[in-house]
This record gives structure tokens, C-alpha cells and sequence, in this order.
């Protein structure tokens, strides 16, 4: 939903292709991560596209809400993206990943309160929660008077998934929350996390041992 000092709303993305979208499904790309939001002219028309924190091409925005953004950008509004999900359709062949995006734009003089408020979306993403972040003129002055820290309770369920699409990604797993935590820096977490994948090797080693395989 579009105020005079917000806008929020959930998007669609959609990837160039299959093996471009690869890197959506590694650790480059968790849920919960921030996208930047870069516009390029294609065919005369302004499409924004989706980058992650490695300047990796991650998709495309489609044109109607692209042109959306295009005017707050203008405006010299603040534009954020953070990765809902991925999903993976097979039809038509040979299938596409896609996914969804929470957009959260804002005007700069509320950079600080709404920062607040993107940062509490974006573990809320993480942990496999889609908040409703639409908020209306009621919602936007309460993020605004708690700077930043009160938070919607509504959420926002997942699309209905249609025959042929499985949704790949949608919370951060214990191994991807190591991953994140070693990225901050945490050496304890990047040790354990090297630990609990040396683990899972030896007991799938360990398994096929078991069943005779060798």
C-alpha cells in the first residue's frame, strides 16, 4: 500500500533462467537477505531488477510495479527488497525458478525509524514468517511514533501453489543461520557450522557403511 511516506507490498520476481537462477538456492541468497533494487531501460520501458549484498543479478521485477518504483526512486525515496521465498515451476518446460520479494520503500527522513522496522521484517522473513507490511496511513503512524519498534501481528500466507510448483526456500535452516552468523564475523558460529557439516558427512558415510555399500 502506497502513503505519502511509505510503501509496502509483496512481489513476484522472476528469474532470466535456470542457470542463472542456480546461485538463488546457496547460501549466497538466504531467506531474509536484502536485495538492492537497480533500474535498466529495456525496450524503452524502466524494469527494476534484483541484486544481492555480492552484486550477483538475482531477477526482474515485472513492469507495472517497476514503473512504481522507478517514481519513488525519483523522489528520492529509500527502496529495499528482502528475499521471501524461491519456487521452482516445471511448466513449461524445462521448468523456471521464481520467487517473492517484501518491498519496503520510505521516505529519507524516516531512514532511522523504518530502518528499525525493515530489520524486524527481515528476521521475521528468516524464520519462515510473512508479516503484513502493507501498514495504511493508521500503521505507518505507528511505526513512526515507536521509532521503529512497533511491528504488525498480521500475516501474509503464502501463494497457493499450482500442479508443478514446489516452493524450494522458504525460512533459514540451522545450517544457513551458522552461515549468517559467520558472515557477521562469529568465529565460533563458522567453526560450528564447518563442525555440524563434517558431522553429517560421517554419518552419511557411516549409514552407507551400514547398508553394505562399501
Amino acid at each position: 500500500m502506497l502513503t505519502e511516506r511509505y510503501f509496502g507490498t509483496y512481489a513476484r520476481f522472476e528469474t532470466i533462467s535456470k542457470r542463472e537462477a542456480a546461485p538463488l538456492l546457496g547460501a549466497d541468497n538466504l531467506v531474509g537477505d536484502e536485495f538492492s533494487i537497480d533500474f535498466q531501460i529495456e525496450d524503452g520501458t524502466s524494469i527494476a531488477w534484483l541484486k544481492n549484498r555480492f552484486g550477483a543479478v538475482i531477477g526482474r521485477l515485472d513492469s507495472t510495479l517497476s514503473r512504481q518504483l522507478k517514481i519513488l526512486d525519483a523522489r528520492g525515496w529509500r527502496l529495499q527488497a528482502y528475499l521471501s521465498f524461491v519456487a521452482f515451476t516445471d511448466e513449461p518446460k524445462p521448468g523456471h525458478y521464481w520467487g517473492e520479494v517484501a518491498i519496503i520503500c520510505y521516505e529519507p527522513q524516516y531512514e532511522h525509524t523504518f530502518s528499525l522496522f525493515s530489520t524486524q521484517a527481515a528476521s521475521k522473513l528468516a524464520a519462515g514468517v510473512r508479516p503484513d507490511i502493507t501498514l495504511g496511513e493508521q500503521g505507518v503512524d505507528q511505526v513512526i511514533s515507536s521509532e521503529g519498534s512497533w511491528f504488525p501481528k498480521q500475516r501474509v500466507p503464502f501463494p497457493a501453489q499450482s500442479e508443478g510448483t514446489v516452493i524450494i526456500k522458504s525460512h533459514r535452516g540451522l545450517t544457513e543461520k551458522l552461515i549468517e552468523q559467520s558472515r557477521k564475523g562469529n568465529k565460533g558460529c563458522y567453526v560450528a557450522s564447518w563442525v555440524f557439516l563434517l558431522l553429517l558427512i560421517a554419518l552419511l558415510i557411516f549409514g552407507l557403511k551400514a547398508c553394505g555399500v562399501f
